[in-house]
């Protein structure tokens, strides 16, 4: 665990390796998942359980598991806030960046690392492309915007229809044909 950075501890000349005690680490670590919608709850249920299973591999101590329904682009989300605030808290493990967050996720990260905490992703990137994990990014932002507006969209379509037949009605009235 030290050679991986995840002990604060010194190495003395002799190579003796000498640990911290625990009360001077910051060491928690919180395990953070996240889906966009109530209906994804298995989803997240899942997510939660891959996030166990690598923590308990590394030997991680958890301390919080925080579970959020909201969109990632959503940044008013309470039970995220508090998890960055609360300093008890060492390491966020996440899934993946996104389900931290859809835009900035290296600010959060750097600003964490400016208090000596940090986030670590369980997986960095399914393409290794940053420009493609962009685009994606964006893709999937729009997509999830538009599919949250389909009782708008379904509400414009009324409201189309019934101008366009208030069109037809008066064009039938004075005889002018579309």
């Amino acid at each position: 665990m030290w050679k991986r950075g995840e002990l604060e501890a010194i190495q003395l000349p002799t190579g003796t390796v000498v640990i911290k005690q625990a009360s001077e680490q910051k060491f928690g670590v919180a395990l953070y998942a996240r889906v966009s919608s109530s209906d994804q709850k298995d989803d997240c249920e899942r997510q939660l359980l891959r996030l166990r299973e690598y923590a308990a591999a590394r030997g991680y101590q958890i301390q919080k598991e925080v579970v959020e329904v909201a969109s990632g682009l959503n940044d008013q989300r309470p039970k995220l806030s508090k998890l960055l605030k609360d300093r008890s808290i060492g390491k966020i493990i996440v899934e993946h960046k996104d389900r931290l967050t859809r835009f900035g996720f290296n600010y959060i990260s750097q600003l964490m690392e400016t208090d000596g905490r940090s986030i670590e992703v369980m997986i960095e990137s399914d393409t290794k492309d940053e420009l493609v994990d962009d685009f994606v990014a964006i893709i999937t932002s729009m997509a999830a915007r538009i599919y949250g507006r389909r009782n708008s969209k379904r509400a414009a379509e009324r409201i189309k229809r019934c101008v366009e037949s208030a069109v037809q009605d008066e064009a039938d009235e004075t005889g002018i044909q579309n």
